[in-house]
């Protein structure tokens, strides 16, 4: 897969779960917001203001934290592909 096409699969997931009504499991949540926030270089803190979530994205991050940006877009596509109908 090129970068461009990467970069398209990765836009049409995000926008995928964007538009996903029905309720996600946290654990999926929190490994998408980790995998999208490393695929798009943003290194802002998590910005809730219950420190309990706040924990669990920054274990997420943590977990995450040795993916290059193109491996973080390829799990996301991965978990959008695998869980969202």
């Amino acid at each position: 897969m090129t970068t461009e096409e990467l970069n398209e699969a990765f836009e049409e997931a995000v926008n995928k779960v964007n538009s996903y009504t029905d309720p996600l499991p946290a654990d999926l949540l929190l490994r998408l917001y980790a995998y999208y926030k490393i695929a798009n270089k943003i290194d802002s803190s998590p910005g809730s203001r219950k420190p309990l979530i706040n924990a669990f994205k920054t274990n997420a991050l943590f977990q995450a934290r040795n993916l290059s940006e193109k491996q973080a877009k390829e799990k996301y596509i991965d978990l959008v592909n695998r869980f969202i109908p």
